[in-house]
């Protein structure tokens, strides 16, 4: 067996096996995860209380800024428990590249939209009410 791997190794080009051992898609995912939900939060407190500061002294959207931090959360979680699972090989393998960009794109969207689409239905609401 570990002579037919050798001999599949020693066929795929140098730098494609060099490039494919340093990626590692489960980390890749978890850091674009952190790294979104960052984002996601800091942009969620910078929109709110911008909206804040313009409207009354009232907790409710201090209130509604924690749960939505608090609720993103599993959004984010699902993205990163669908690489968690891959084995050693899968993880290395290139063949991920195009399902992890989908993945990583779908992320920073929500981490960039989210928050002025959130803050906007809020300020929608309250111009109704």
């Amino acid at each position: 067996m570990n002579k037919a791997l050798n001999s599949q190794s020693a066929q795929v080009a140098p730098v494609q096996a060099t490039h494919s051992a340093k990626v590692d898609w489960r980390k890749k995912m978890s850091d674009n995860v952190a790294y979104g939900l960052l984002v996601y939060t800091g942009l969620q407190i910078f929109v709110t209380m911008h909206e804040i500061q313009g409207s009354s002294a009232s907790i409710l959207p201090l209130f509604v800024l924690v749960v939505l931090v608090a609720a993103i959360i599993p959004l984010f979680r699902h993205f990163e428990r669908r690489w968690e699972h891959l084995t050693d090989e899968q993880a290395h393998n290139m063949a991920y590249k195009a399902a992890f960009r989908r993945d990583q794109i779908k992320v920073w969207a929500l981490a960039a939209i989210l928050p002025i689409v959130i803050t906007g239905g809020y300020r929608a609401l309250s111009l109704l009410f």
